[in-house]
């Protein structure tokens, strides 16, 4: 048997464009923050280069400063020859793993999402955004000529630096997208109007790119295939456009994303909330309209028997993936050498997506904590220079992180587990909605601990002296915190039963399968995604559900493309949301009432009906042995929530940091 009977469709090579790659896999498109002066750094190559490395055959940049007018945006610079030296290299860095290395030529246009509204904006017409309300200064026609003739000069560049190619982005709400849209266009030149109007701005980029680059270099194109925007363009007007822009054969592929800047923008990164493989249907209704040209899948493929079945049975020629190479660069090469059950697998979570965009940082992963790192590639621990006794507190996911690394180091690992059953909090998350990739997370570090030889004792809580009695040389604290009781809330409430901290409350509603009546409050003073998954774990159960917090909205601490689907299953769910409030304990909830005040003036109200209230508050970390651990001399680290209260992106990173510094 060879490495690619497991998977044959998708490790059988294909022909674009005379060139040849090795097998259907790609990684699609991803911003990294890992250019922000716009000088080509060793991160950005390496991030490329490890994709490569792991079995990518073909892998497309973020989108490129590819015109003059792109001058002053944080991308990696084209438009000149000031950084072709750069660019060489990360081509040499690509091509040198025979993968092809393609440059995206993309411009926002109107689109805008990162708060506040972009005056430089241009676009087809002068219409504002439908989600930042961005007014763009329509684009003169000779304006639109230069920008053809400038992004097409930045491709041959790319070609004279040893890229492969290029992806038209005409997706996602951006420029050539906005163009193609009859709600956008407006425009009465030959750039508007009708189809061929509203695709010439594309027509003539495609030829000008052939003309200049020759029949060896690929060109991609990424279309709408369903922008959910009304009077935008549709699976029906996305059928029209791309046998347009097809017919002539000028494109080597063709793939199809969703949403725009609008409140579809959720559709072109589908959670953790949305059916695997989301784009399929769509997918194949399109397909026949490309006049034979090879289709990229996208859209939540995290698995290689996923990909397997898209190839195998026809769906598409190529495989774009993008979190899920993300989250481990090895994907292809792991699943081909039977290490499929080593793969650390995207969670659809958006964490990535967050972090580039809404916090502008380096791209990040909850499951890979070393992204673009020179090791990252089916990372092993180096040896310990000296193995030592390493005590680790908590299992949860910074402690199981924690554990896997530095067992694999040589280290001598005992874990004390908190509860018979490893994730901690983690868990108690997989059992709300969209919680079902959370598993894999802690089931991949525990099977690693135990495979490098980590001890596990018996659940419970470890005192200083259980530690002591091992002669650690290191411990780690991965106690996790513990939700702040809210300051209205009077220490006695809980006792009844009716009141209750959510990471309390979960596991005994868990099993409860049928609806009861009455209502459930929660009380919101965390704001991040889990819980408002909470909130619809109490929908099923409760034949009410009210949340009340004292901020002016709910989903503050969670990217746009999240709160965006948290909002909209709120509605869907008739889940009620009364914000600037606070609730008054003055008369308890025995009565089967709730009173609130609203924090900004006098205005008072009550949720009637309550059968249990439950709150998420800020979390104090478990920290008690901190202090008898260095009275003990002993070198002591904390990790995840112990070490201050975030998300699974801390906890792994602060957890694999621990196992690696011991």
């Amino acid at each position: 048997m060879t490495a690619a009977d497991g998977y044959p469709a998708l490790c059988s090579p294909i022909v674009l464009a005379g060139i040849t790659l090795r097998n259907r896999v790609v990684h699609a498109s991803m911003t990294t923050v890992l250019a922000p002066d716009g000088r080509i750094s060793p991160a950005l190559i390496r991030y490329h280069a490890n994709r490569a490395q792991g079995g990518a055959a073909m892998t497309v940049t973020e989108p490129l400063a590819m015109a003059p007018h792109q001058a002053g945006l944080p991308r990696p610079q084209v438009w000149n020859d000031a950084d072709t030296d750069g660019l060489k290299r990360w081509a040499e860095a690509v091509e040198s793993h025979d993968c092809r290395l393609l440059g995206q030529v993309q411009d926002g246009g109107r689109g805008y999402h990162q708060g506040g509204r972009n005056p430089e904006a241009v676009g087809p017409s002068a219409l504002p955004d439908d989600l930042s309300w961005t007014m763009p200064r329509a684009l003169a026609t000779d304006e639109i000529v230069r920008m053809i003739d400038a992004f097409a000069d930045s491709a041959a560049r790319l070609r004279r630096c040893g890229f492969s190619g290029v992806e038209l982005s005409a997706a996602h709400g951006h420029l050539f997208h906005q163009f193609l849209s009859p709600w956008a266009n407006r425009r009465r030149d030959a750039y508007g109007g009708d189809l061929a109007g509203r695709t010439r701005l594309l027509a003539e980029l495609i030829g000008a790119i052939r003309d200049r680059c020759g029949r060896g270099f690929i060109i991609g194109l990424k279309l709408p295939g369903d922008d959910g925007v009304p009077g935008g363009v549709g699976p029906e007007e996305a059928a029209r456009i791309a046998p347009a822009l097809t017919a002539a054969s000028a494109v080597d592929y063709v793939c199809f994303a969703q949403g725009a800047h609008a409140a579809s923008l959720e559709m072109h990164v589908p959670d953790r909330h949305e059916p695997r493989l989301t784009y399929l249907p769509l997918i194949r209704r399109l397909r026949p309209a490309l006049n034979e040209v090879p289709l990229m899948a996208l859209g939540r493929i995290t698995d290689p028997a996923e990909a397997e079945a898209i190839v195998a049975g026809g769906a598409a020629e190529l495989v774009g993936l993008g979190r899920a190479l993300v989250a481990d660069p090895a994907w292809l090469a792991k699943a081909t050498r039977g290490r499929a059950h080593d793969i650390r697998y995207c969670l659809s979570c958006n964490t990535c997506w967050g972090t580039i965009v809404t916090r502008h940082q380096p791209i990040a992963c909850v499951n890979n904590p070393r992204v673009a790192q020179p090791d990252e590639v089916d990372f092993r621990p180096a040896p310990a220079a000296r193995g030592k006794r390493v005590v680790i507190v908590g299992a949860g996911v910074a402690g199981l992180e924690a554990a896997w690394v530095a067992a694999a180091r040589g280290h001598a690992v005992t874990v004390f587990p908190g509860s018979a059953e490893v994730g901690g909090k983690a868990r108690l998350r997989a059992l709300l909605p969209g919680g079902e990739t959370i598993t894999s997370i802690y089931d991949y570090q525990s099977v690693a601990a135990r495979r490098a030889g980590a001890r596990f004792e018996a659940a419970g809580a470890a005192g200083i002296g259980d530690i002591l009695a091992l002669r650690p040389d290191a411990v780690v604290l991965a106690t996790g915190a513990t939700m702040l009781a809210p300051a209205w809330l009077p220490p006695e409430a809980t006792a009844g039963g009716l009141v209750a901290g959510l990471h309390d409350l979960i596991p005994s509603l868990a099993a409860r399968q049928t609806r009861q009546p009455g209502t459930a409050v929660l009380f919101d003073m965390d704001h991040g995604e889990g819980v408002y998954a909470a909130a619809e774990f109490l929908r099923a159960r409760f034949a009410r559900t009210v949340i009340v917090t004292p901020r002016d909205t709910i989903a503050t601490e969670v990217p746009l493309v999240t709160r965006q689907g948290i909002l909209r299953r709120m509605r869907a769910q008739r889940i009620e949301i009364i914000v600037l409030a606070t609730p008054v304990w003055d008369d308890g909830i025995e009565s089967g009432r709730l009173a609130y005040r609203g924090i900004l003036g006098t205005e008072e109200g009550r949720v009637d009906d309550v059968a249990l209230l439950t709150y998420a508050t800020p979390r104090v970390p478990a920290d008690a042995l901190v202090e008898p651990l260095r009275a003990a001399g002993i070198t002591t680290r904390r990790v995840g929530d112990c070490a201050g209260p975030h998300g699974l992106l801390a906890a792994t990173a602060s957890g694999h940091a621990a196992g690696n510094e011991i």
